[in-house]
């Protein structure tokens, strides 16, 4: 069975339920989010842009699915950039209940399989707090590298907060060092 699937506008009313049942476990890891950001109507609106944005060829926005095939977290492919840079980003969550059972692994995987495979790009790039330890371990079994830290990079559970920088190259654009 797939790790991860592509969003539909019918999953907003899970991924509330998912969110409000989770927010405490979240809350360290992600921006402030004001109490609508876990209704299914707030939900929903995220995923219509996330899918016109889909559409626009910009982003992927993926569902992590559980063993037993329900949706238990997110995974996006962001900010698809063509041209000379080819590159994108990627942003995930697990729920507490499913935390480290190597779901957020897989979905990686996966993630990293559509970036390389089906749209072709040369490199995806992924940020972590410092104090990330199970994020890190996820790039890092994904074969991401560390190539940097980004000092107060992302405003997290508001406060500006310093993240390591993440990337991994697509090995069928890799060239020869000169």
């Amino acid at each position: 069975m797939a790790s991860t699937r592509l969003l539909t506008p019918g999953d907003a009313a899970e991924l509330a339920r998912i969110l409000s049942e989770n927010r405490e476990f979240l809350d360290p890891w992600e921006p402030l989010r004001g109490d609508d950001h876990f209704t299914p109507e707030r939900q929903s609106a995220l995923l219509e842009q996330a899918l016109r944005d889909h559409e626009a060829g910009i982003s992927v926005p993926l569902a992590i699915l559980g063993p037993e095939g329900r949706i238990v977290g997110r995974i996006n492919i962001n900010n698809v950039v063509r041209g000379a840079l080819q590159s994108a980003s990627i942003g995930y969550w697990v729920s507490g209940s499913h935390n480290g059972r190597g779901l957020a692994t897989e979905a990686v995987a996966d993630a990293r399989r559509i970036a390389f495979e089906q749209l072709g790009l040369h490199r995806l790039q992924a940020e972590t707090l410092i104090r990330n330890t199970g994020s890190q371990r996820v790039l890092e079994r994904n074969g991401f590298m560390p190539y940097g830290l980004a000092p107060q990079y992302l405003r997290i559970a508001g406060r500006w907060q310093d993240h390591i920088l993440y990337q991994l190259l697509n090995p069928e654009w890799s060239e020869p060092a000169s």
